[in-house]
């Protein structure tokens, strides 16, 4: 039986579950804070367990913590056991993102029904044993990772989007030629994705006052077009239309804590104004601060 995702600390990571249908669900974590998230879920012995570290690392307690695996960045784990329900006691670390599919091992089964033999424990040996495998994230995977944890489609399309995304996913962690011939040919080089994540983390660090994209793409290395182009492949969206995103997003959550006045959070993500902040907002969520925090309320 699947029950909801529950947080144990007061840590302000994000945990998002979506169901994608019976037996199929994705979760998704992401902890941009200082301390470490503890997420717990049960889950019974039909579901095989896929978890992608993308970001940081993590921690898996097993047998009310006798023992523990860790995951390191860009890795990634597979479980499986058939005879023992393997609940979810995972320790998120400090800026760490994580994404986990869950999938019972019937649907599993008839995504390679005429393929069995080719994913190793569905071979007729090993149907009925457990499965551990753990290994390196490729450059294509942390592409559709990136992507699934940073989409901003609305809420009726994203569970379409995220289903294609984790079919996606899984494809590439069963291609055993590890050809990971990507959609933008400025991403099959490791070193660029590297050097679009610096990009993404420097406008972040300095969203108030960004640099312009010649001087960000002097800065990570990159000629203008190859971050232009990569960063949209691996984030979703141009460089200064993420930054709009994020940004709103960072206010929105300065005004529900409700320690901050709207002049403070304006200057806190760069307009020189409140009128041009509060244009912004309604753009973004289409109701003003004001009216967002009168909601909350």
């Amino acid at each position: 039986m699947m029950e909801e995702i529950s947080i144990k600390n007061n840590a302000q990571g994000t945990s998002e579950e979506i169901r994608i249908e019976n037996g199929f669900i994705v979760l998704k974590h992401q902890n941009d804070t200082s301390e470490t998230v503890l997420v717990t879920k049960d889950i019974d012995c039909s579901f095989i367990q896929f978890h992608f570290s993308l970001k940081g690392t993590s921690k898996f307690n097993f047998n009310e913590g006798a023992y523990s695996l860790n995951v390191g960045e860009e890795s990634a784990l597979l479980l499986y056991n058939p005879k023992r329900n393997l609940p979810i006691n995972l320790e998120i670390g400090a800026n760490s993102w994580l994404v986990s599919i869950l999938i019972s091992i019937q649907k599993f089964h008839s995504l390679f029904s005429t393929e069995a033999g080719y994913i190793d424990f569905l071979s007729t040996e090993n149907k009925d044993k457990k499965y551990y495998n753990d290994s390196k994230i490729t450059p294509g995977m942390a592409v559709v990772l990136h992507q699934l944890l940073n989409t901003t489609l609305n809420k009726y399309i994203q569970t379409l989007y995220t289903k294609g995304k984790a079919y996606e996913l899984l494809s590439l962690y069963f291609n055993k030629e590890d050809a990971d011939i990507e959609q933008c040919p400025f991403l099959i080089d490791e070193e660029n994705i590297l050097k679009i994540r610096k990009a993404k983390d420097i406008i972040i660090a300095n969203m108030a006052e960004p640099p312009g994209l010649q001087e960000l793409a002097n800065e990570v290395g990159l000629n203008v077009k190859k971050l232009k182009v990569g960063f949209k492949q691996l984030y979703g969206d141009p460089v200064y239309t993420f930054l709009f995103d994020y940004k709103m997003e960072f206010a929105r959550k300065m005004l529900e804590s409700g320690e901050h006045n709207v002049n403070e959070i304006s200057l806190r993500v760069g307009y020189s104004t409140p009128s041009h902040f509060i244009s912004a907002f309604k753009k973004k969520y289409g109701t003003t601060p004001k009216q967002y925090v009168i909601a909350l309320r």
